[in-house]
This record gives C-alpha cells, sequence and structure tokens, in this order.
C-alpha cells in the first residue's frame, strides 16, 4: 500500500516531467483539472497524537484490510504553475513525443 499523498506526489512529479519535456516545443497542451479516483483504507494511529492515513489499495484487495475503513474517493486537483518571480500562478503547459499506438 502506498499513502495517497505519495501517490498524489508522484502524479506531480510526473506532470513535472512533462512540463520540462516541453520546454521549447511548438505545440504544448495546457493541462485541465486532473481527476484522481482511488479505493483508500483508512486507518488511525493509537495514542495522544493519533492521525488517520488514507492508503491506496489494489482493486479487489478490500478483504485484506479488515481493521480499516476503505472508501472511494474522487479527487480533482487543477495543476498550475507559481513562478519564482513572483507572478500570478499559470496554468501547466505540457508537450511530449508520441507514444506507438497513442491517438
Amino acid at each position: 500500500m502506498i499513502e495517497l499523498s505519495d501517490m498524489i506526489r508522484e502524479l506531480r512529479e510526473q506532470l513535472t516531467s512533462a512540463l520540462t519535456d516541453g520546454d521549447g516545443q511548438l505545440v504544448r497542451f495546457e493541462v485541465g483539472p486532473v481527476e484522481v479516483e482511488a479505493t483508500v483504507a483508512v486507518t488511525r494511529e493509537a495514542g495522544a497524537d493519533a492521525k488517520v492515513k488514507l492508503w491506496v489499495v489494489d482493486a479487489g484487495a478490500n478483504g485484506k484490510y479488515s481493521n480499516a475503513q476503505t472508501q472511494r474517493i474522487k479527487v480533482t486537483l487543477t495543476p498550475k504553475t507559481i513562478p519564482a518571480d513572483g507572478t500570478p500562478a499559470r496554468p501547466v503547459l505540457i508537450a511530449g513525443g508520441e507514444v506507438d499506438g497513442e491517438r
């Protein structure tokens, strides 16, 4: 299992990689809202500073988490770039080479 925050962090890294690959390309694409759906197991740590954690689980693995509540969640993210010069955030523009079988 991975934490939901780790999954979102990896998504951010993948979008950043696509953004970097698109630098200098004639054709770029604006990234609109990104919808992520996942089944998560909700667990609570014991102790005075108890925390609730969301773990992304594989489809069909719900039976393995009898001590945790599983929920299906949908998160909509709107990627933006934050320029270092303090100017307003801008939409993310990406580009990349065509992959075999891609339409």
